[in-house]
């Protein structure tokens, strides 16, 4: 698979013709991080790449929901932006309800303190992509954590298929 690039600059605007040029499928922008997403969707599209829009805890759903239909992919933030390991924000999870109601066919993935522990929270909500790093590289095993994530998410879109 092709890298997706999640950008976590001031400035995405500047990044988005390199990140094209290295071979980027993806490019997920903070909506936080710019003053004209609109303009910067239109970029990374004349690029060649897919959109992800990513939002931090503290930015409410709607404000990413005017951009909803120009992207490939939303990306709720579950923890603060910043380091690894830190505790998953269940109160993030009705933002990805939402995001799932409003737009069905939308990718929808969940960053920050994802693991074993978590992902039913997650893929419940209606998650269908996540980033789960320290609790995959702090296992004993490894291969057994991602297997379990994918098979909670795979179900998890296989209920919500069956409930339409």
């Amino acid at each position: 698979p092709l890298p997706d690039m999640h950008m976590m600059v001031a400035r995405p605007e500047q990044w988005v013709k390199p990140m094209a040029v290295a071979g980027a499928n993806q490019y997920t922008f903070h909506l936080e991080a710019t003053d004209n997403p609109g303009a910067l969707i239109k970029d990374i599209r004349e690029n060649g790449m897919k959109v992800g829009l990513a939002i931090k805890p503290g930015t409410t759903v709607e404000h990413l929901a005017p951009w909803a239909n120009q992207i490939d992919m939303a990306l709720v933030m579950t923890v603060e932006p910043g380091f690894g390991g830190q505790k998953f924000m269940e109160d993030m999870m009705p933002k990805v309800q939402w995001l799932r109601t409003q737009f069905p066919s939308l990718d929808i993935e969940v960053d920050g303190g994802v693991g074993p522990d978590t992902i039913h929270k997650c893929a419940e909500a209606g998650a269908n992509m996540i980033v789960s790093g320290s609790a995959i590289m702090k296992s004993a095993d490894p291969r057994s954590v991602i297997n379990l994530l994918r098979n909670v998410c795979s179900e998890a879109a296989q209920k919500r298929c069956l409930d339409r």
